[in-house]
């Protein structure tokens, strides 16, 4: 069994202004447990643990629903909280762009992978950076509010995500350490089909 998840790999220009934010948070005093930049990405599909041999049935259905849809094109906007700032489990830096259109894409890409046991989120699909984790979620404070309005005009330039990849995920001692398995371009025109799934009927 391995650990894996699909995402997007953050270019040099966004990651950059991902390690300047994150240097800066971690001087403050929030209890949180923050994410090494260089594991950043955005996440579209967490598969958790999955049978090796399931991998080359799982690639092809992957370069299917790629061969379909669209580059993403999107740019960071602002800082959050997951669930909200009253109670923050997450922190994280917000996407802004194309967002809408990637919920599609990630249902049909869940929709195509269930055959091998990967289940559907059924919360709505947010994209964002996830920079950390707070150790103890509760109240919080004024701090994270304060840090929050700081970074409300945090943006970047506008880049595509062209590239969805496969990564396996081993926990060391040192922290998570990912592997690529495979990647697919997205090759699709701007509309965003039903693709039905593997032994489905038509929609």
């Amino acid at each position: 069994m391995i650990r894996s998840f699909l995402a997007f790999e953050l270019p040099p220009e966004i990651k950059n202004i991902i390690n300047r934010v994150s240097k800066d948070l971690r001087q403050s005093d929030l209890n949180v447990r923050w994410v090494n930049v260089e594991n950043i990405h955005l996440t579209i599909v967490f598969m958790g643990n999955i049978h090796e041999k399931e991998i080359p049935f799982m690639s092809q259905t992957i370069e299917k629903v790629c061969l379909r849809y669209a580059p993403f094109h999107v740019f960071l906007k602002g800082l959050g909280a997951f669930p909200n700032t009253r109670r923050p489990r997450v922190i994280w830096a917000g996407l802004d762009g194309d967002t809408s259109k990637m919920p599609f894409f990630q249902k049909a890409l869940q929709k195509h992978l269930r055959p091998v046991g990967i289940k559907e989120e059924k919360r709505p699909f947010k994209p964002h950076l996830t920079l950390g984790r707070f150790k103890n979620p509760g109240p919080a404070d004024s701090l994270l509010d304060n840090l929050i309005g700081t970074y409300k005009d945090l943006s970047s330039s506008e880049y595509s995500f062209r590239e969805l990849i496969f990564f396996k995920s081993d926990i060391k001692p040192g922290g998570a350490v990912y592997t690529k398995l495979g990647s697919w371009p997205l090759l699709g025109g701007g509309t965003y089909p039903f693709i039905p799934p593997p032994h489905a009927g038509g929609d």
